[in-house]
């Protein structure tokens, strides 16, 4: 799973998921992407769930690039644990999604089957999704 080798602090905090994205809004890498409508958090073992669907249905053919990365440590308290005793220590690592965020690409596949491949990874994802292709960057 995707986690970060080494961070400037080991907790952090919650905070909220404001605007659009302003970076990784257009396809970069494949000719197919897989854009987040909606802001949330996305945790390093959803990604590799809707990464794993994705390589099964495409049957490793093509090419798949992941555009996120979960860099922001979540902390949990043991269950019934008392108020107060400081902050809980870091369980897993989420990445902050934008609106406007391209999550996924994938090339060297036809339409129909990045299409397919896309909506099993959607379902293992928290936001809501939309396909774009890169023939048609209107989306």
């Amino acid at each position: 799973m995707l986690a970060p080798k080494k961070t400037k602090f080991r907790r952090a905090h919650k905070g909220r998921i404001h605007g659009l994205s302003r970076s990784a809004t257009s396809l970069n890498f494949g000719s197919f992407g897989l854009k987040a409508t909606e802001p949330g958090r996305v945790t390093a073992r959803q990604i590799e769930s809707a990464r794993r669907a994705i390589t099964r249905h495409m049957k490793r053919l093509g090419r798949i690039w992941i555009r996120i990365f979960p860099d922001v440590p979540v902390s949990v308290k043991p269950a019934e644990v008392r108020m107060g005793g400081g902050k809980g220590s870091p369980e897993f690592w989420v990445a902050r999604v934008k609106p406007g965020r391209i999550m996924f690409e994938i090339d060297g596949v036809p339409v129909d089957l990045a299409k397919r491949a896309f909506e099993l990874a959607s379902a293992k994802l928290p936001v809501t999704t939309r396909f774009i292709a890169r023939f048609s960057e209107e989306n």
